[in-house]
């Protein structure tokens, strides 16, 4: 694979910056936090943006590594969307940061290792001291290229780096350094399955573009003090803009958007997209129209979304309240702005006025060249894609599996790879399907395991489904030593022999047990033979407890209600 062509720095100009700054950089590497005071965080005619109690950049944890495939909420979002007035309509676009897994930062040899104690992993390069110089990390393109080819993007093949600037009290070099007019992917599109319960279908929502950037530190907020703790371990480490084209109409829409890209992202290894960790942030545009009209309204941003659910109460909330003003004649209330959305009385409120293109100054940035990427490099980089979630899911439906089986089996890369695995033993599709989504799926999440830490292995799983379709084990038994496996491994045959749970499908040998059974309970009898069938279970019930489970289940009900129903 032929590289992309990234910044070289002049080794000695960086080894002078390098010293010059080390005095400085000695400072911070005996105090845990940098600290601003409130005085300088206090938000001044909408420039200065934090205070000492907002917490717009704290993330609450939130489970998305065992999302189910329906990330949206319960049936009472799907209600909600009935109730949303018919004549105005939501338009709604995502921007989303994709933190990368580089082990490296963007613009320097700095590790990033999520919960490291505050500022050990920083240099004078990505806090942007005088004189350090920023080198570019190709994993960074690398990954960039991937992610644009699987959202169907055209690629750039000679893009830039620019400087987008603003004052941040995280943002060490009081800019960012990002792409702007021309961005490593744009014009491309995602494909979405809805689920069943939000009333199914397939939705296409465009992606206008995918720019390469750096991540800010991290302001912590302290609740009963004048200072906020600012650390910088996060600055400087790679990021993936998405941003989609205004698509969606609705909650559900959008979170099922942003579930697919989550999805996207752990397919193709380029994030592990855990929300609570920051490293997949979606920031959701939000207006309302009224029906027929073309122009659209006045966007607002809202943020401190921490997961899918959030995303669909935070969006129905705020159409709710721009529908309400506008129906009120109040439109010109709805401001461009960014809000936040709160969790706590599940109302999104004002954070900051919105910064438009020409506060950002954008402008080419200085000490890093043009990246310049080949059609070979593109070619080897698609060859190498992984099967998207989109595709498999289409596969999935070709092997006759309903769209639920779908969306649980390809909604993790793991379980995929592991039914993939199973039924390439020569299994039958939805027979896997039914085992993984069912006693796997509940032992997974009673012992709080992944598909992979599991000790079944797909080829036993596939013997154990042969083996009692052929009729040498039961299903009861089936399940039995399924467990067995799960816990603690071994092979099925050899579980079999060990316990010697080989079905008896001898009818001469059922037919002793059966008569055992009714020899010992003439009192059910007489009563099954008065008009109370459904002792037939209990007798069924008795008989497996005799051949310790056994007996083959169809030959001894045959026989059983022979016995049963006979008068001599």
């Amino acid at each position: 694979m032929q590289p992309p062509t990234y910044s070289n720095v002049d080794c000695p100009r960086l080894i002078s910056s390098l010293k010059m700054a080390s005095t400085i950089f000695k400072t911070f590497q005996v105090h845990p936090f940098l600290l601003y005071p409130t005085s300088l965080l206090k938000r001044t005619n909408g420039f200065f943006l934090f205070a000492t109690k907002t917490k717009a950049s704290s993330i609450s944890p939130s489970s998305s590594s065992s999302a189910p495939p329906s990330v949206s909420g319960t049936s009472t979002q799907s209600k909600k969307l009935d109730k949303l007035p018919k004549n105005y309509e939501p338009i709604i676009g995502i921007e989303t940061h994709v933190q990368l897994s580089t082990l490296t930062k963007a613009f320097c040899s700095c590790p990033y290792n999520y919960g490291s104690s505050p500022n050990t992993t920083i240099c004078p390069i990505c806090m942007g001291l005088p004189g350090a110089l920023p080198v570019l990390n190709s994993k960074v393109i690398d990954f960039a290229v991937k992610l644009g080819l699987a959202l169907n993007c055209k690629l750039a093949f000679n893009s830039k780096f620019d400087r987008k600037q603003y004052f941040y009290p995280d943002l060490p070099k009081g800019y960012q350094i990002s792409q702007f007019d021309v961005p490593i992917a744009s014009g491309g599109h995602l494909d979405v399955d809805i689920p069943v319960e939000f009333g199914g279908g397939h939705k296409r929502f465009g992606i206008t573009r995918v720019h390469m950037e750096e991540d800010a530190g991290k302001l912590l907020h302290t609740e009963n003090a004048n200072y906020s703790q600012v650390d910088l371990n996060r600055a400087g480490v790679p990021l993936l803009e998405i941003v989609s084209e205004p698509d969606m109409r609705n909650g559900i829409e959008a979170s099922e958007y942003a579930a697919e890209l989550q999805r996207l992202v752990r397919y193709l290894g380029v994030s592990n997209g855990n929300m609570q960790e920051g490293s997949l942030r979606c920031d959701v545009n939000v207006s309302v129209r009224p029906i027929g009209q073309s122009k659209f309204g006045t966007k607002v941003e809202i943020k401190n979304l921490n997961s899918f659910a959030a995303m669909g109460r935070a969006i129905d909330f705020e159409i709710s309240r721009q529908v309400q003003l506008h129906s009120q004649g109040q439109e010109d209330q709805i401001v461009q702005e960014t809000r936040l959305w709160d969790e706590g009385t599940q109302r999104t409120i004002t954070m900051r006025k919105k910064e438009g293109l020409a506060d950002y100054r954008y402008f080419p940035e200085p000490d890093l060249p043009a990246v310049i990427i080949s059609q070979e490099y593109v070619d080897d980089i698609q060859n190498s894609l992984p099967e998207l979630p989109e595709i498999k899911r289409r596969r999935y439906e070709k092997m006759g599996l309903s769209m639920q089986d779908v969306l649980f089996l390809a909604n993790d890369k793991n379980i995929a790879d592991f039914f993939d695995a199973t039924i390439a033993k020569g299994a039958d599709a939805k027979l896997v399907a039914n085992w993984i989504m069912s006693d796997i799926a509940a032992f997974m999440k009673n012992e709080k395991l992944t598909i992979n830490e599991i000790k079944l292995a797909p080829e036993e799983l596939s013997e154990l489904i042969a083996s009692i379709k052929g009729g040498t084990i039961s299903g009861k038994i089936g399940k039995e030593i399924l467990f067995e496996l799960l816990a603690k491994g071994g092979t099925v045959k050899g579980l079999i022999e060990e316990k010697d749970l080989v079905q008896i499908v001898d009818p001469l040998e059922i037919e002793k047990f059966v008569d055992k059974v009714i020899a010992e309970n003439p009192k059910q009898l007489e009563q099954y033979r008065g008009g109370k069938t459904k002792l037939q279970g209990f007798f069924a019930g008795q008989v497996m407890k005799l051949s310790k489970g056994k007996a083959n289940p169809g030959l001894l009900n045959k026989i059983l209600l022979e016995k049963l129903n006979s008068t001599s």
